[in-house]
């Protein structure tokens, strides 16, 4: 009997998530000045091998035994709603907070006199979704409450917390952050949310329930929609408050654990039932505005989602591919089928491709944050931020079920990453929009601001520097028939266009992510020529009768 063995740790991959990921580097390389750029490819090199190493097996312990745990009473009987983690985990949340991931977003990089922007913080997110995307969640709702505060708050709320927030090392007292929208009865309908906001004594305190609320117990404060009273119904009526966790002599702020979630998937993260009972709670910006602000936190979170989709997505297929190379069966290696050749570089061109069309996102999202970009610009960003969240999601599902069956029933052990690959990505789809909600947003963009036709444009604009061949030819005709398809779908009846939305939505990102993968092969060559050639052809179906070719590019872009 063939003993299997580990694979020999041939990669870098194995070892480090960061070194050898060229199409990282490229992104990075284009995409920070140089010094920054230096600067990046240092720490991001250690944080990889922390997160390839002490990390990943920290991952593993909290997901099997060492989950939060809810400790509601103190041995007096007093109520603390106090949650229990490990101390793996614990560090880290000391390791990760300390790279800047969340606080050089908002403040200065010591060692380049400059704050950092999303591209690096995304960069080190999609490493350590490899490893731990349950912990990622904490992180971006820590990146969502910074935002809301160094953007709408004013001086008193933003020197009371959002330092803390931003805290990078041990003289920083660290508060995660918390977005606190969900209620029993409203869901995604955010309009129908009854937790109140009543002022007494000068001060609001907030009264009611929050259903599912993430890194609760952990974070230091929360952004929180409530409504004051005597406000509109509906989302226009919601006011935004910061909310503390704990009063200033250290206590709860009024406020309880009832439960924590039972989740099928990223068990890192606490999530539970929070009741505010009085809370003191802070209004951010303009009361008439809430709804509008966490929809703006929203819209980082969905990339938050779409680069936590990718990092399952480069685990899946890294783990898949490495399992392959050390099985034998039917006397020889799996890596030499065929078969699997096809499968592993299918996935590692979609991969590639979505990877680069998420940060190409991300640049466009820098520039919407820091007030360059036109009005165009924000709706486009928009538009690319639903599209990359549906396909990302939709993608690191798939990804994880084919790493399980390149496994065979070994896939299906938790002794092996791959159940929790899956497990994890499930809820990825739900997070920040299902496809369902993102198929609204779709219709919005479309009859509100026109988004078909700058989604045209700008694809038909970006399309016109291509150097014309085969593979662009191919794209060519797919970008007519998508147009048509919009027009169409943009005077459509209401009926048709909700019928119509999430299948066009999965074209649109395949031609988004066509352009792109062609940029990438006019511009790096070798390779990436291989990866869009490849990828064109399994997106769009014109492999028919191509096996040799298929065959040929699947050795390269493995």
């Amino acid at each position: 009997m063939k003993v299997l063995k580990e694979p020999e740790k041939k990669s870098g991959y194995a070892t480090n998530f960061f070194k050898e990921d060229e199409t990282l580097l490229h992104i990075l390389k284009e995409k920070l000045p140089p010094a920054f750029f230096d600067y990046a490819v240092e720490k991001l090199t250690a944080y990889g091998a922390q997160c390839a190493g002490p990390i990943d097996e920290r991952a593993k312990y909290t997901d099997r035994e060492g989950q939060p745990v809810l400790k509601q009473y103190d041995r007096y009987g007093e109520e603390v709603s106090e949650v229990w983690v490990n101390s793996g985990y614990k560090q880290t949340v000391k390791e990760s907070y300390g790279t800047g991931m969340v606080g050089y977003v908002h403040k200065e990089i010591p060692e380049l006199g400059r704050k950092g922007n999303y591209i690096y913080s995304y960069a080190q997110g999609y490493l350590l979704s490899q490893t731990e995307p349950g912990f990622y969640c904490p992180v971006t709702l820590s990146m969502a409450t910074a935002y809301l505060l160094d953007h709408y708050g004013n001086e008193e709320i933003k020197k009371r917390f959002l330092p803390h927030v931003c805290a990078t090392n041990a003289d920083e007292e660290l508060y995660e952050g918390a977005t606190f929208l969900t209620e029993r009865q409203g869901g995604s309908d955010v309009g129908a949310n009854v937790v109140r906001a009543v002022k007494e004594e000068g001060q609001y305190r907030l009264y009611g329930e929050k259903y599912f609320a993430s890194n609760a117990g952990q974070c230091g404060v929360a952004m929180v929609l409530a409504r004051k009273e005597g406000a509109k119904e509906g989302t226009r009526g919601l006011t935004l408050f910061a909310v503390p966790w704990k009063q200033d002599n250290g206590e709860l702020n009024h406020l309880r654990i009832r439960r924590l979630k039972d989740k099928m998937g990223v068990r890192a993260v606490p999530s539970g039932e929070v009741e505010f009972d009085g809370s003191v709670a802070y209004v951010v910006g303009d009361e008439s505005k809430g709804f509008y602000y966490m929809m703006e936190a929203l819209n980082l979170s969905r990339i938050c989602n779409a680069v936590a989709s990718s990092g399952i997505m480069k685990r899946a297929y890294e783990e898949a591919k490495q399992y392959a190379m050390a099985r034998e069966a039917f006397g020889q290696k799996l890596i030499d089928l065929p078969m699997i050749q096809q499968t592993l570089s299918q996935l590692k061109a979609k991969l590639e491709v979505e990877v680069a069309a998420i940060f190409d996102l991300v640049e466009l999202y820098d520039k919407v944050v820091a007030g360059e970009a036109s009005d165009s610009e924000v709706i486009l960003h928009r538009l690319y931020i639903a599209l990359l969240k549906k396909e990302s999601a939709e993608n690191a599902i798939h990804f994880a079920h084919e790493a399980i069956e390149l496994h065979g029933g070994n896939g299906y052990i938790e002794d092996f990453i791959t159940p929790r690959l899956l497990r994890d990505a499930q809820v990825l789809t739900v997070w920040e929009g299902t496809a369902n909600i993102l198929g609204q947003e779709l219709i919005r963009l479309v009859n509100k601001f026109s988004a078909d036709e700058l989604f045209i444009n700008q694809t038909f604009n970006r399309f016109a520097l291509l150097a014309k061949g085969e593979q662009t030819a191919l794209v060519e005709v797919k970008f007519a028939e998508v147009k048509q398809q919009l027009e169409q779908f943009a005077k459509a009846e209401p009926l048709v266009q909700q019928l119509q939305a999430k299948p066009l939505m999965e074209k649109m990102a395949h031609l988004y992510e066509s352009v792109i993968a062609l940029e990438y092969a006019q511009k790096f060559k070798g390779k990436y020529e291989a990866i869009a050639e490849l990828y064109l052809k399994q997106t769009w179906g014109n492999a028919d009768g191509e096996e040799t070719r298929v065959l040929e590019l699947s050795k390269i872009v493995i």
